[in-house]
């Protein structure tokens, strides 16, 4: 069966939809399934993309291509509306280069069904629903009416209300009516009517996108929330002229950012203030759109040499803010599906654990930034409330095949404290205060996709892989759309197809090779770990070839515990998370009852597509792995994976493994001695060297002195032996120094908040406390024409004379948007931004010529560390005016990311490897190697 895979589109939640639609490509059974790529652009276009393009980290790497974009200074990628108004020949002209255009009447003939993973307005709407049953194509999830209805919050509202169901008080502001509103006024309304704090939404966007909360009567940051709410921005005279040229820089790419900030094309236009302070006459008041970051950063510096403020308004922004009472519960989500027979089943609900914080997007799609429980820690009773409420909302708003619930669960003291009503005014919402209240918000027709998102992770819960979940969600949706009258012969003979091809694939039995998948550890990096495992387990499971086996690794140096993993524990959001419930497991703690429960009332669905039942974590050792599997991939990063260790114990047991051996790896973990070698060599490297513990105590301000002797401000400090980006940070002056060393070189697990606020960690930013640091001189422009930070690939071979080959890949370029490259921009879907070929020069024979100076320093950098199997090497290139090339080498990562969006899978492709390509050579790579060592004894 052809499967149209909807993906991109227009909304600000493209990204997270873009990364969604790759695991829907990854993870459909390969046995039933075709997929059929159809990325979705930001004016509507369907294009069947390019293979090679789904495995870019973010649609801004590919899309505009380099060739569509204008001649920019400023590290800020562009969406293709930032190209401004295009003919038809000119899109189709760029839409060639990725892929192909799609008219809506051939979709029909492509396709036998459509996967929609897109987001928000014109994904979760009923538009594109309405399109594809005009056309008689079968597609996922809720029809045209229920999807209309999920999308908009305050018609919700008003349901919720007639039907005297909890929900938090509300109140409307338009746009007209916000523009000649006294804010003061309109703020004490909002307090006497709904109370503090007030929780302000854009009411037809979902991912808590343009969401703010309001926790005191403060009219500067009321206005701020309400023009979040509008994807609008004032920005005064004053606070833009303090802000230095860097600053505004930054300044810029939060603004654009379409997530987080209002994004682009935006309407700018002067403030009535900045017309009064200056006396200017109406007509002097311009408005006009401006679609491209350099134009807007122009036209700030210019406007606001004579305003006192102008403002900014995107042109996809919101005309009205839903202002909400706020609550103060234990917040949860819950996935609900229809059963074989059409009833509602919702799966365990899964609460999300956070402080004052608000659940928003990075919160949702980032691991480790919040705590995900699943099922909520609630008696049995009080969650199967839940379940039963989430089922009568999913059945109430006519929703189909699966949808995504969100809600609060409030004790009763609580709810007296929010002031929520039901029904009329007169009549109080509340129950006993003895009885926790719930209330439902925001449902989701369609919900996030990422491997570990809530709905892969409840579905694992009840034994259900994604590979399998999707297979049950494709068929669930063909007796949807039978049931309401679409083509109901032709659906008829494709469920049977279907269920044929199910029980076929059932009966057969396959001898695969066995993978152990080694992810987690203790590092910093364990939640990438984490992500990279899953990824590696999801190319696999869906092969031929291979059978994956989860292991996580933890424990400590001293002692690594390893444990095979049930699917519905590998699902769990991060690795904390999955340490947890391994050692809650070892407590002698059972299944959840509620578990138990749902897997029974789930029992027709399971016994169809699991497979095989769930189990509990089990702990193995490195001889029991050994009689367990045929080879080992480790996803690890950092120490322990990349050192040398957990090689060491594989080759004991004689378990080909992935990437460099026991030596190469000692010495490629440890920054310090892989500069040495790699000076020694004749290769460029910064100038460094260690700060240690012992040197700082003492004498502190001699240690001090000695580093701002040898290394004048700034420079970069960073542990010399974790993986790349952790803790690394661009030193500016003395006091941040200080912070530095205070924090790395601290006895405490937690830390300081001084130190923490000086060094601007972010939220949840982990530092590892080591014995001696790193520091390195600054790397910089230099004079130089052209200056880049890359990050290039490699993979080797056996040639048939059995030497080592090395296959350097073209390089990515990376911009970071603060002073260094962070975890979430190399690794996450949606984060980074890399530019793959990295782009040396406009002129392409010259471009070509500086990558290949570049490809070969870097397979020397391999030869000298005797690389094995893969890596990635990070370094610098500068472009001098007589055309000399210079690299500098940062870092070698024996072990590098290989999450979905990490950029190896982009140059990789360039080469012609899908994903799964690469990895099977990493692996046979593995396999040849111990049976030539096994040969060698």
């Amino acid at each position: 069966m052809k499967i149209g895979i909807f993906f991109g589109g227009p909304s600000r939640e493209r990204e997270i939809s873009f990364a969604g639609g790759r695991t829907v490509y990854d993870n459909l059974d390969k046995s039933l399934f075709e997929a059929v790529p159809v990325f979705v652009d930001s004016r509507g276009n369907f294009i069947q993309l390019n293979w090679e393009y789904i495995y870019k980290g973010t649609i801004r790497d590919f899309y505009p291509p380099v060739s569509a974009l204008p001649p920019v200074t400023l590290p800020v990628q562009m969406y293709f509306e930032s190209l401004g108004e295009l003919s038809l020949e000119e899109q189709d002209r760029i839409i060639s280069e990725v892929g192909r255009r799609i008219q809506p009447q051939e979709l029909s003939s492509l396709m036998d069904f459509a996967f929609l993973a897109l987001h928000g307005p014109a994904g979760e709407d009923g538009a594109i629903q309405g399109l594809l049953e005009w056309y008689g194509i079968p597609y996922s999830g809720s029809g045209i009416l229920p999807s209309a209805f999920g999308i908009d919050k305050i018609a919700q509202k008003k349901l919720l209300k007639a039907l005297n169901r909890p929900t938090p008080d509300f109140r409307l502001i338009t746009a007209e009516e916000w523009d000649v509103a006294d804010a003061q006024a309109t703020l004490d309304y909002l307090v006497r009517e709904l109370g503090l704090p007030l929780v302000f939404k854009a009411p037809r966007q979902g991912s808590s996108i343009g969401v703010s909360i309001l926790r005191e009567a403060d009219v500067a940051k009321f206005a701020t929330a309400v023009e979040r709410s509008l994807f609008r921005k004032t920005v005064t005279q004053q606070e833009w002229q303090a802000l230095s040229e860097e600053k505004k820089t930054m300044w810029l790419q939060q603004l654009v950012d379409i997530r987080e900030g209002i994004g682009l094309p935006v309407v700018i236009e002067n403030e009535e203030l900045g017309m009064k302070n200056e006396g200017l006459a109406a007509a002097d008041n311009s408005s006009f759109i401006i679609y491209q970051p350099e134009e807007l950063l122009n036209a700030l510096n210019e406007r606001l040499q004579t305003v006192g403020a102008v403002r900014l308004t995107s042109v996809e922004g919101e005309t009205q803010v839903l202002v909400e009472s706020f609550v103060q519960g234990r917040e949860f989500s819950c996935i609900v599906v229809e059963d074989p027979d059409g009833k509602a089943l919702a799966l365990p609900p899964t609460e999300i654990v956070k402080g004052e914080e608000m659940f928003d997007y990075r919160s949702k799609y980032l691991p480790g930034l919040s705590r995900k429980v699943t099922p909520i820690d609630l008696p049995e009773a009080e969650i199967q409330r839940i379940r039963e409420a989430c089922e009568e909302m999913f059945r109430t708003f006519g929703f189909q095949v699966y949808a995504r619930l969100d809600g609060f669960i409030v004790s009763g003291q609580e709810g007296k404290e929010v002031g929520v009503q039901k029904g009329s005014d007169s009549t109080p919402a509340l129950l006993p205060a003895h009885h926790p209240t719930l209330y439902l918000n925001d449902p989701n027709t369609t919900s996030g996709m990422l491997p570990a998102s809530f709905f892969f992770h409840q579905a694992a819960e009840i034994g259900l892989n994604p590979s399998q979940f999707l297979t049950y969600l494709i068929r669930t949706s063909l007796a949807a759309r039978r049931r309401a009258g679409l083509r109901p012969v032709k659906l008829a003979g494709l469920l049977a197809q279907l269920d044929a091809a199910v029980a076929a694939r059932a009966s057969e039995e396959r001898t695969r090779t066995k993978v152990a998948v080694i992810m987690g550890g203790y590092s910093s990096e364990r939640h990438i770990s984490v992500e990279s495992g899953r990824n590696i387990y999801e190319k696999l499971s869906s092969s031929i070839k291979y059978e994956p086996v989860p292991v996580f690794l933890t424990g400590s140096s001293q002692e690594f515990r390893l444990y095979v993993l049930p699917i519905n524990v590998m699902l769990k959001d991060n690795a904390d998370d999955i340490r947890e419930k391994v050692e809650h497991m070892e407590a002698g703690h059972g299944l959840h009852p509620i578990l138990e429960r749902i897997r029974r009332e789930a029992s027709a669905i399971t016994s169809t597509y699991a497979g095989q039942p769930t189990a509990q974590p089990r702990r193995v050792s490195f001889e029991e792995l050994a009689g367990m599997v045929d080879e080992v991939f480790i996803a690890l990063h950092g120490r322990p994976g990349e050192d040398g260790a957990l090689q060491r114990e594989l080759e004991k047991f004689g378990l080909p493994y992935n990437g460099s051996g026991v030596e190469s790896s000692s010495i490629t973990i440890n920054k310090f001695e892989t500069n040495r070698r790699l000076r020694e060599a004749g290769l460029r490297v910064a100038e460094h060297r260690m700060a240690s513990r012992l040197e700082w105590e003492a004498d502190p301000e001699g240690f001090y002195r000695s580093l701002e002797t040898q290394f004048p401000y700034p420079f970069i400090a960073k542990p010399a032996d974790d993986g790349c980006s952790s803790a690394v940070k661009k030193i500016k002056n003395r006091q941040e120094l200080e912070a530095f060393t205070r924090l790395i070189f601290r006895d405490q697990l937690d830390l300081t908040p001084a130190e923490a606020t000086t060094l601007s960690l972010g939220f949840k930013e982990e530092f590892p406390q080591k014995d001696a640091f790193l520091v390195e001189t600054l790397i910089d422009r230099d004079g130089a024409a052209h200056f880049l930070e890359v990050t290039g690939g490699l993979l080797t071979h056996w040639t048939d004379a059995g030497e080592l080959q090395v296959e350097v890949f073209e390089a990515s370029e990376a911009l970071a948007t603060g002073e260094v490259l962070s975890l979430e921009e190399k690794f996450l879907a949606g984060e980074g931004q890399n530019i793959t070929p990295a782009r040396y020069a406009a002129d392409l024979t010259e471009r070509q010529r500086v990558s290949e100076e570049v490809k070969k320093e870097l397979g020397r950098v391999a030869e000298i560390l005797n690389i094995q199997g893969y890596a990635r090497i990070d370094a610098f290139v500068r472009v001098r005016q007589n055309g000399a090339v210079e690299v500098i080498i940062i870092e070698v990562n024996s072990l590098p990311g290989m999450t979905p969006a990490t950029c190896i899978f982009h140059q990789t492709a360039l080469a012609g490897y899908t994903p799964y390509d690469f990895i099977d050579r990493i692996l046979e790579f593995g396999k040849q190697r111990t049976e030539k060592a096994a040969a060698v004894q």
